[in-house]
């Protein structure tokens, strides 16, 4: 007899890295709405780079994934996503048949208003993902409904970021342009 994992293991919802499928191997991804929260980029003590996080904004719905947390063993999760909080959104999500988390960077690691650098690597990887999860509507989306952007560290021919992809001519291209309709242009 074979289990249904969507109705036996809690799931977890993406909105940057998390996106991107080949980053992780967590089953039954599915793309997903959050409805309340934006994306915000954060600094803090902890790291140099930005984290991207989320913040309660009853004005914004998240275009993300959702994907099972099998046998609710968060430990490699919560490693990956160090620095943050677990927070449970369950009753926030389009559709949720399982108890559903998303990761909000720890407000006491804040060190803004300073900010720190976006890295290029992670930001190519979360576009990445957008584009082939969402389409061109995803990659707009994303940067649309994220906040605080701050200085963008070009970090491409030596990635700084450990899950760092190689992208497409097209996506490269996509990226840079986001960038740019931001004031964002790469030297």
């Amino acid at each position: 007899m074979t289990t249904d994992i969507r109705m036996t293991h809690p799931r977890f919802f993406g909105y940057g890295s998390l996106v991107n499928l080949t980053t992780h191997t967590y089953p039954d991804p599915k793309p997903a709405k959050l409805r309340g929260w934006r994306r915000v980029w954060r600094h803090t003590q902890i790291q140099e780079p930005a984290f991207l996080s989320v913040e309660p904004c009853d004005r914004t719905t998240l275009l993300g994934v959702t994907a099972a947390v099998p046998n609710a063993d968060w430990a490699a999760l919560d490693e990956r996503e160090s620095g943050y909080l677990r927070r449970d959104v369950t009753h926030l999500i389009d559709d949720a048949v399982q108890s559903t988390a998303v990761y909000e960077v720890d407000a006491a690691h804040y060190l803004e208003p300073v900010t720190r650098p976006i890295l290029l690597s992670y930001l190519d990887v979360v576009v990445q993902g957008y584009l082939r999860v969402f389409g061109e509507e995803g990659a707009d989306h994303f940067f649309n409904t994220t906040h605080n952007w701050g200085p963008i560290l070009n970090d491409r021919e030596a990635p700084r970021y450990p899950r760092a992809r190689t992208l497409t001519a097209e996506e490269t291209a996509r990226v840079n342009a986001g960038l740019a309709a931001l004031g964002q242009p790469l030297d």
